[in-house]
């Protein structure tokens, strides 16, 4: 495998990196991620106009790329910069377009936000044990069901929802006004929503969406694996700043051996985070995408809940103040754990791919 960039990711990294230091400090992130819309609407278009979003679609699509490594190289830059926008649901949205031949463009642009609603409340992640049901009425379908957790969708213009019709998992799309929604804020910034359908009309775009689905949930895995992997990366430039500037007893803390241990075992791990987040990207679309996804996302979950608490504990108190910017990372990468699925839901996902196989 190679692990090299390709020329055309490098380019997409450094533009988007430019980009989002020009215009996303850390202050502008917390002014725009904790009040609704939870996002900033002018640099979502921006976004678009730069071409971001294709790359996150494949050509017979109307996109630049699509694959796991252009997954990556964009969301690690979006981790980075610890950005909110609903890129998320964006990208889950466009894979489940392509999957059913829908007309990607206007997403593509950015003029139409989507938000994918599969989770519920007694089913928050998987797609197993889903109630949502869809029927017939008229020359369409209506849906019935709560969808818990949606990403994006405090502004979102579409809903793409799984649903069943008996014991077949379709997909479905559900316009904004069709449905009631329920926007709040995350703990760490962004934001999600509740969406309650009642008899909501809706238009049915795959009638047996089971493999649709999945592939949608590993590319939105992958793409969570490799923001954390983006946050860990600045944790870490923000931990050795720290180390070279803070004094205690008339030398820097980074002088003490300890502390220099601690740090180079937190650099392991982000490696290792990145390993397998490029094994994952590899195997996505493949036979192996949901077993490596899930393997992928529970060695994040553990390694990023070690990265909080280690960085935490070095910077001392500042680290869990408001104005420091680690205390957000430190917050968001904990949080992408409990994003389509925690460490423990992924290890029953390994151990029964293991069983199957």
């Amino acid at each position: 495998m190679d692990f090299d960039q390709t020329e055309d990711r490098r380019m997409l990294a450094e533009t988007l990196n430019r980009f989002l230091a020009d215009r996303y400090d850390i202050a502008t992130r917390n002014t725009v991620a904790y009040d609704a819309p939870w996002h900033s609407p002018d640099l979502w278009a921006q976004m678009a106009e730069l071409g971001i979003l294709h790359a996150l679609a494949d050509e017979d699509h109307g996109g630049m790329g699509g694959t796991g490594f252009d997954i990556t190289t964009v969301f690690e830059e979006l981790g980075r910069a610890l950005c909110p926008e609903p890129v998320l649901g964006a990208l889950m949205g466009l894979r489940l377009l392509s999957a059913a031949g829908a007309e990607t463009e206007a997403v593509l642009e950015g003029t139409e936000r989507l938000a994918v609603a599969i989770a519920e409340p007694e089913a928050p992640w998987g797609l197993d044990h889903l109630e949502t049901r869809a029927s017939k009425a008229g020359d369409g379908w209506a849906l019935t069901g709560r969808k818990s957790v949606v990403y994006g969708g405090p502004s979102a213009t579409r809903f793409l929802v799984a649903a069943l019709e008996g014991d077949m998992l379709g997909l479905y799309e559900v316009a904004a006004g069709d449905a009631r929604i329920t926007p709040y804020g995350m703990v760490e910034g962004g934001g999600a929503a509740e969406l309650f359908l009642d008899a909501s009309p809706a238009k049915r775009l795959i009638p047996d969406a089971r493999t649709a689905l999945q592939d949608a949930l590993n590319a939105g895995m992958i793409a969570l694996c490799a923001e954390a992997v983006g946050v860990a990366e600045r944790m870490k430039e923000m931990l050795l700043e720290h180390l070279k500037t803070r004094t205690q007893f008339g030398r820097t803390i980074g002088s003490f051996q300890a502390l220099q241990h601690r740090t180079v075992d937190l650099v392991t791990e982000i490696e290792q985070m990145r390993s397998i987040t490029i094994l994952a990207a590899d195997a996505l679309g493949g036979p192996e995408a949901d077993r490596k996804a899930a393997m992928a996302k529970n060695l994040i979950g553990r390694a990023g809940r070690l990265m909080s608490e280690e960085t935490m504990q070095m910077h001392g108190g500042i680290g869990v103040t408001w104005e420091a910017a680690v205390s957000h990372y430190a917050k968001r990468i904990v949080m992408i754990d409990a994003q389509l699925g925690d460490t423990d839901y992924c290890l029953s996902q390994v151990m029964e791919g293991l069983q199957v196989a």
